[in-house]
Protein backbone atom coordinates (compact mmCIF):
# COMPACT_ATOMS: atom_id res chain seq x y z
CA UNK A 1 0.00 0.00 0.00
CA UNK A 2 1.29 3.55 -0.78
CA UNK A 3 2.40 5.55 2.41
CA UNK A 4 3.62 8.98 3.36
CA UNK A 5 6.35 8.71 5.92
CA UNK A 6 6.65 12.07 8.03
CA UNK A 7 9.56 11.59 9.80
CA UNK A 8 12.99 10.14 8.89
CA UNK A 9 16.51 10.97 9.84
CA UNK A 10 18.30 9.87 6.77
CA UNK A 11 19.14 13.40 5.47
CA UNK A 12 21.78 13.75 8.37
CA UNK A 13 22.89 10.33 8.01
CA UNK A 14 23.88 10.71 4.24
CA UNK A 15 25.45 14.34 5.73
CA UNK A 16 27.98 13.19 8.34
CA UNK A 17 28.32 9.73 6.49
CA UNK A 18 29.87 11.15 3.25
CA UNK A 19 30.12 7.33 1.83
CA UNK A 20 26.55 7.22 2.12
CA UNK A 21 24.08 7.77 -0.91
CA UNK A 22 20.29 8.27 -1.02
CA UNK A 23 19.82 5.72 -3.81
CA UNK A 24 21.21 2.91 -2.20
CA UNK A 25 22.86 2.65 1.24
CA UNK A 26 23.16 0.27 4.74
CA UNK A 27 20.60 2.82 6.24
CA UNK A 28 17.13 2.44 7.00
CA UNK A 29 15.70 4.58 3.82
CA UNK A 30 17.11 5.22 0.64
CA UNK A 31 15.37 4.86 -2.91
CA UNK A 32 15.46 1.17 -3.18
CA UNK A 33 13.72 0.31 -0.39
CA UNK A 34 11.30 3.27 -0.56
CA UNK A 35 10.35 1.73 -4.12
CA UNK A 36 10.24 -1.76 -2.82
CA UNK A 37 7.79 -0.30 -0.31
CA UNK A 38 5.33 1.30 -2.67
CA UNK A 39 6.19 5.04 -0.61
CA UNK A 40 4.30 7.89 -1.81
CA UNK A 41 6.34 10.51 -0.03
CA UNK A 42 9.02 10.82 2.30
CA UNK A 43 9.65 13.41 4.85
CA UNK A 44 13.14 14.14 5.32
CA UNK A 45 14.43 15.70 8.35
CA UNK A 46 17.48 18.24 8.94
CA UNK A 47 18.38 17.12 12.27
CA UNK A 48 20.56 19.69 14.31
CA UNK A 49 22.02 18.63 17.09
CA UNK A 50 22.22 22.30 19.07
CA UNK A 51 24.79 20.88 21.49
CA UNK A 52 27.51 19.52 18.70
CA UNK A 53 26.70 22.66 16.26
CA UNK A 54 28.97 25.64 16.31
CA UNK A 55 26.26 27.74 14.14
CA UNK A 56 23.08 25.57 13.45
CA UNK A 57 21.60 27.54 10.58
CA UNK A 58 25.33 27.20 8.76
CA UNK A 59 24.94 22.98 9.27
CA UNK A 60 21.19 23.01 8.60
CA UNK A 61 22.33 24.81 4.83
CA UNK A 62 24.65 22.98 4.53
CA UNK A 63 23.16 19.52 5.21
CA UNK A 64 19.92 20.61 3.08
CA UNK A 65 22.23 21.43 0.16
CA UNK A 66 23.36 17.69 0.54
CA UNK A 67 20.02 16.69 0.23
CA UNK A 68 18.99 18.29 -2.30
CA UNK A 69 21.85 17.38 -4.41
CA UNK A 70 21.23 13.98 -3.62
CA UNK A 71 17.91 14.48 -4.87
CA UNK A 72 19.49 15.99 -8.03
CA UNK A 73 21.29 12.85 -8.75
CA UNK A 74 18.29 10.71 -8.40
CA UNK A 75 15.49 13.10 -9.89
CA UNK A 76 14.17 10.37 -12.51
CA UNK A 77 12.86 8.27 -9.63
CA UNK A 78 12.94 10.98 -6.91
CA UNK A 79 11.50 14.81 -6.73
CA UNK A 80 11.45 17.14 -4.73
CA UNK A 81 7.89 18.25 -3.59
CA UNK A 82 6.94 21.65 -2.61
CA UNK A 83 3.16 21.36 -2.80
CA UNK A 84 0.59 19.04 -2.21
CA UNK A 85 0.37 18.87 -5.91
CA UNK A 86 3.83 18.04 -6.63
CA UNK A 87 3.06 14.87 -4.44
CA UNK A 88 0.21 13.49 -6.58
CA UNK A 89 2.07 14.82 -9.74
CA UNK A 90 4.88 12.64 -9.30
CA UNK A 91 3.00 9.56 -7.85
CA UNK A 92 1.18 9.54 -11.02
CA UNK A 93 4.05 9.71 -13.09
CA UNK A 94 5.64 6.74 -10.73
CA UNK A 95 8.15 8.64 -8.66
CA UNK A 96 8.81 9.10 -5.49
CA UNK A 97 8.27 12.55 -3.33
CA UNK A 98 11.11 13.99 -0.85
CA UNK A 99 9.62 16.58 1.10
CA UNK A 100 11.97 18.34 3.32
CA UNK A 101 11.87 19.51 7.18
CA UNK A 102 13.79 20.60 9.99
CA UNK A 103 14.49 19.61 13.12
CA UNK A 104 15.46 21.39 15.69
CA UNK A 105 14.08 25.10 15.24
CA UNK A 106 16.76 27.39 16.37
CA UNK A 107 18.28 26.35 13.20
CA UNK A 108 16.82 29.66 12.21
CA UNK A 109 18.66 31.28 15.28
CA UNK A 110 15.55 33.61 16.35
CA UNK A 111 15.29 35.23 12.92
CA UNK A 112 12.45 35.34 10.64
CA UNK A 113 14.03 36.30 7.47
CA UNK A 114 15.80 32.41 7.78
CA UNK A 115 12.26 31.04 8.02
CA UNK A 116 11.73 32.62 4.34
CA UNK A 117 15.54 31.57 3.65
CA UNK A 118 14.45 27.86 4.09
CA UNK A 119 11.51 28.19 2.66
CA UNK A 120 12.74 29.17 -0.79
CA UNK A 121 15.15 26.36 -0.31
CA UNK A 122 12.41 23.77 -0.49
CA UNK A 123 11.94 23.27 3.43
CA UNK A 124 7.88 22.90 3.78
CA UNK A 125 7.74 21.23 7.93
CA UNK A 126 9.75 22.41 10.86
CA UNK A 127 9.72 20.46 14.24
CA UNK A 128 9.93 23.95 16.37
CA UNK A 129 12.43 22.25 19.17
CA UNK A 130 13.94 19.42 19.34
CA UNK A 131 15.83 18.44 23.21
CA UNK A 132 17.40 22.28 24.19
CA UNK A 133 15.40 25.16 24.94
CA UNK A 134 15.74 27.74 22.18
CA UNK A 135 14.34 31.27 20.69
CA UNK A 136 11.53 29.56 20.18
CA UNK A 137 10.20 27.43 23.12
CA UNK A 138 11.14 24.42 25.34
CA UNK A 139 11.31 20.60 25.13
CA UNK A 140 9.27 18.13 26.99
CA UNK A 141 12.84 16.27 27.66
CA UNK A 142 13.15 18.28 30.90
CA UNK A 143 10.14 17.48 33.26
CA UNK A 144 10.43 21.30 34.41
CA UNK A 145 9.59 22.54 31.13
CA UNK A 146 6.74 20.30 30.42
CA UNK A 147 3.94 23.51 31.10
CA UNK A 148 6.28 26.19 29.77
CA UNK A 149 4.72 27.27 26.41
CA UNK A 150 5.70 29.50 23.41
CA UNK A 151 8.33 32.17 23.52
CA UNK A 152 7.30 35.26 21.52
CA UNK A 153 9.38 34.88 18.65
CA UNK A 154 7.76 30.72 18.90
CA UNK A 155 4.00 32.55 18.67
CA UNK A 156 4.71 34.90 15.66
CA UNK A 157 6.98 31.72 14.06
CA UNK A 158 3.64 30.42 14.04
CA UNK A 159 1.18 32.62 12.43
CA UNK A 160 4.31 33.15 9.61
CA UNK A 161 4.37 29.62 9.20
CA UNK A 162 0.72 29.27 8.73
CA UNK A 163 0.84 32.32 6.35
CA UNK A 164 4.16 30.66 4.03
CA UNK A 165 2.69 27.31 4.50
CA UNK A 166 4.95 25.65 6.65
CA UNK A 167 3.97 22.68 8.41
CA UNK A 168 3.99 23.25 12.33
CA UNK A 169 5.28 19.60 13.91
CA UNK A 170 5.03 19.60 17.79
CA UNK A 171 6.85 16.57 18.39
CA UNK A 172 9.38 17.06 21.28
CA UNK A 173 7.48 20.41 22.22
CA UNK A 174 6.62 20.63 25.99
CA UNK A 175 3.16 20.26 26.81
CA UNK A 176 2.28 24.07 26.67
CA UNK A 177 4.18 24.84 23.99
CA UNK A 178 1.45 22.23 22.45
CA UNK A 179 -1.54 24.41 23.63
CA UNK A 180 0.11 27.47 22.58
CA UNK A 181 0.55 25.79 19.10
CA UNK A 182 -3.54 25.04 18.92
CA UNK A 183 -4.14 28.14 20.46
CA UNK A 184 -2.24 30.44 17.41
CA UNK A 185 -2.13 28.20 15.06
CA UNK A 186 -5.12 28.52 12.28
CA UNK A 187 -4.37 25.91 10.42
CA UNK A 188 -3.53 22.40 11.27
CA UNK A 189 -0.28 21.09 12.75
CA UNK A 190 1.35 17.91 13.34
CA UNK A 191 3.23 15.69 15.85
CA UNK A 192 5.65 13.94 13.21
CA UNK A 193 6.69 11.62 15.40
CA UNK A 194 5.03 10.72 18.65
CA UNK A 195 2.66 7.91 20.24
CA UNK A 196 0.31 7.82 22.72
CA UNK A 197 1.16 8.80 26.34
CA UNK A 198 -1.69 6.53 27.83
CA UNK A 199 -0.11 3.76 26.54
CA UNK A 200 3.70 4.43 26.65
CA UNK A 201 3.53 6.71 30.12
CA UNK A 202 6.89 8.83 28.53
CA UNK A 203 7.09 12.57 28.04
CA UNK A 204 7.71 12.77 24.24
CA UNK A 205 4.29 11.13 23.32
CA UNK A 206 0.84 12.94 23.54
CA UNK A 207 -1.98 13.15 26.29
CA UNK A 208 -5.52 11.81 25.33
CA UNK A 209 -6.35 15.50 25.44
CA UNK A 210 -3.83 16.83 23.40
CA UNK A 211 -4.58 13.79 20.69
CA UNK A 212 -8.38 15.31 21.01
CA UNK A 213 -6.98 18.89 20.30
CA UNK A 214 -4.54 17.78 17.50
CA UNK A 215 -7.86 15.64 15.98
CA UNK A 216 -9.91 18.78 16.07
CA UNK A 217 -7.31 21.21 14.58
CA UNK A 218 -7.80 18.88 11.68
CA UNK A 219 -3.97 17.47 12.18
CA UNK A 220 -2.14 14.50 12.59
CA UNK A 221 0.52 12.26 14.17
CA UNK A 222 2.72 9.83 13.15
CA UNK A 223 3.29 6.72 14.90
CA UNK A 224 7.02 6.67 15.92
CA UNK A 225 9.04 3.67 16.05
CA UNK A 226 11.14 4.27 18.62
CA UNK A 227 10.75 1.27 21.58
CA UNK A 228 11.01 3.78 24.32
CA UNK A 229 7.41 5.17 22.98
CA UNK A 230 6.03 2.28 22.19
CA UNK A 231 6.26 0.08 25.36
CA UNK A 232 8.47 -2.03 27.77
CA UNK A 233 10.41 -3.90 25.04
CA UNK A 234 13.84 -2.78 23.85
CA UNK A 235 12.46 -3.95 20.20
CA UNK A 236 9.36 -1.93 18.57
CA UNK A 237 7.11 -4.21 17.79
CA UNK A 238 3.63 -4.77 15.53
CA UNK A 239 1.90 -5.46 18.73
CA UNK A 240 3.14 -2.36 20.16
CA UNK A 241 2.47 -0.09 17.59
CA UNK A 242 -1.05 -1.69 16.93
CA UNK A 243 -1.99 -0.75 20.48
CA UNK A 244 -0.89 3.17 19.85
CA UNK A 245 -2.76 3.24 16.78
CA UNK A 246 -6.37 1.18 18.62
CA UNK A 247 -5.84 3.64 21.31
CA UNK A 248 -5.41 7.14 19.02
CA UNK A 249 -8.37 5.79 17.12
CA UNK A 250 -10.34 5.52 20.15
CA UNK A 251 -9.61 8.86 21.52
CA UNK A 252 -9.08 10.90 18.69
CA UNK A 253 -10.40 9.19 15.35
CA UNK A 254 -9.64 7.70 12.73
CA UNK A 255 -8.23 10.67 10.82
CA UNK A 256 -5.92 12.05 13.84
CA UNK A 257 -3.18 8.89 13.12
CA UNK A 258 -0.01 9.11 10.29
CA UNK A 259 3.10 7.43 10.06
CA UNK A 260 6.49 8.80 11.46
CA UNK A 261 9.03 5.93 11.60
CA UNK A 262 11.70 8.12 13.20
CA UNK A 263 14.05 5.97 10.65
CA UNK A 264 17.47 6.66 11.04
CA UNK A 265 17.09 8.22 13.86
CA UNK A 266 16.49 5.18 16.72
CA UNK A 267 18.95 2.71 17.56
CA UNK A 268 16.73 0.09 18.55
CA UNK A 269 15.62 -3.07 16.44
CA UNK A 270 12.44 -2.81 14.80
CA UNK A 271 10.21 -5.63 13.70
CA UNK A 272 9.49 -3.59 10.44
CA UNK A 273 14.00 -3.85 9.98
CA UNK A 274 13.49 -0.72 7.45
CA UNK A 275 11.10 1.31 5.33
CA UNK A 276 11.20 -1.42 2.69
CA UNK A 277 8.66 -3.30 5.40
CA UNK A 278 6.30 -1.07 6.06
CA UNK A 279 3.83 -3.86 4.46
CA UNK A 280 3.92 -5.88 7.57
CA UNK A 281 2.34 -3.09 9.73
CA UNK A 282 -0.66 -2.93 7.51
CA UNK A 283 -0.91 -6.82 7.22
CA UNK A 284 -1.00 -6.91 10.52
CA UNK A 285 -3.70 -3.37 11.25
CA UNK A 286 -6.17 -6.01 8.65
CA UNK A 287 -5.49 -9.28 11.02
CA UNK A 288 -6.35 -6.77 13.50
CA UNK A 289 -9.51 -5.88 12.07
CA UNK A 290 -8.84 -2.17 10.66
CA UNK A 291 -10.71 -1.82 7.07
CA UNK A 292 -8.77 -0.79 4.42
CA UNK A 293 -10.06 2.27 4.26
CA UNK A 294 -8.71 3.04 7.72
CA UNK A 295 -5.12 1.24 6.51
CA UNK A 296 -5.36 4.14 3.66
CA UNK A 297 -6.02 7.13 5.70
CA UNK A 298 -3.11 5.75 8.55
CA UNK A 299 -0.50 4.78 5.49
CA UNK A 300 -1.43 8.14 3.42
CA UNK A 301 -4.33 9.85 3.21
CA UNK A 302 -4.58 11.46 6.68
CA UNK A 303 -1.02 12.69 5.42
CA UNK A 304 -2.07 14.00 2.37
CA UNK A 305 -5.34 15.60 3.90
CA UNK A 306 -2.76 17.89 5.66
CA UNK A 307 -0.42 18.75 3.02
CA UNK A 308 -3.56 19.52 0.47
CA UNK A 309 -4.32 22.40 3.43
CA UNK A 310 -1.32 23.69 4.02
CA UNK A 311 1.18 23.06 0.91
CA UNK A 312 -0.18 25.32 -1.86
Amino acid sequence: MKFVDLHCDTAGKLYYGKEEKLKKNNLSVDIEKLKKAQAMAQFFALFIAKDHCENLFNTCDEMLDNLLMELKENESEISLALTYNNVIENSSSGKLSGIITIEEGEALMGDMKNLHYFYNKGVRLITLTWNFENSIGYPNFNEEFMNKGLKDFGIDLVREMNRLGVIIDVSHLSDGGFHDVAKYSEKPFVASHSNARYVKDHRRNLTDSMIKTLGEKGGVMGINFCSSFLGDSSKATLDDMVSHIKHIKNVGGIDVIALGSDFDGIGNEVEIKDISEMNKLSFKLQKEGFSYEDIEKIFHKNALRVMKEILK
